[in-house]
């Protein structure tokens, strides 16, 4: 796709999603006293969210064993990081029920910052590791309360090698505090259809495969690390292997 055409699409979808936001913020407004509320509220506008972008860059998602996604609940859902177009995926993916997590820095964004910080989505602050583990500490108890799952890019950032990085341990500590299975979610080209640091889109299937879930139901605080470490494999594995036909 030309670099014109790329920059027509990259702003008209920039004005919809803020048009879009702005409606889900006025409609935040009255639910501000049930946070739960809102969370669900915020994954209706993740479907629609989701959507316009794959409109808009002519991405197809092909989803495989798309069963697995459901078929514990409420649980962890652990993605690969190596592209933008992972958060509209992670958006538009997740079940009704399930928090997202993001850095801080999100807020900062127009329109879909302010809709974050708005939606009862846990915010971390990965510069200071006491805070972020009583933040995940706070969210453990959320889920547990209203029985909602988690959404988690355990990278942490998006890969610029486009090869997968160190696994940071949040979504171990969240799934060692609710006992809830690790559903990974593979995503194997999403920057080739919207490369890193580029404005411009490459239309074409998005393939991602939805693996069986991790019982984590026998975790522990001392086999953390080697837990991390095993569900990064699964990763490193699969990824190696390609994507499905």
């Amino acid at each position: 796709m030309s670099k014109t055409m790329s920059w027509f699409r990259y702003l008209s979808v920039g004005v919809v999603m803020i048009f879009v936001s702005v409606l889900f913020l006025v409609w935040m407004l009255p639910l501000l006293p049930w946070r739960h509320l809102r969370v669900r509220s915020c994954n209706a506008y993740g479907k629609i969210a989701g959507r316009l972008m794959f409109t808009a860059i002519g991405a197809k998602p092909v989803i495989h064993n798309l069963h697995n996604l459901h078929a514990q609940k409420p649980a962890i859902y652990v993605s690969n990081h190596t592209s933008q177009l992972d958060m509209w995926f992670g958006m538009w993916m997740c079940p009704f029920g399930v928090a997202g997590i993001a850095k801080k820095e999100i807020v900062q964004a127009p329109g879909l910052g302010w809709l974050y910080l708005l939606s009862g989505h846990p915010l971390i602050d990965r510069s200071n590791r006491e805070r972020a583990i009583a933040t995940m500490k706070d969210v453990a108890e959320f889920l547990k309360k209203h029985r909602f799952g988690l959404w988690v890019w355990p990278e942490g950032t998006r890969s610029r090698s486009g090869k997968l990085q160190v696994f940071k341990k949040g979504f171990a500590h969240a799934a060692l505090a609710t006992k809830m299975p690790i559903v990974p979610v593979v995503v194997f080209n999403a920057a080739e259809i919207l490369p890193i640091n580029e404005m411009r889109f490459f239309p074409g299937k998005l393939l991602v495969e939805v693996l069986p879930a991790i019982d984590t139901s026998k975790w522990t605080v001392e086999t953390l690390d080697q837990h991390v470490q095993a569900v990064r494999e699964v990763f490193v594995q699969r990824l190696a292997a390609g994507a499905p036909a």
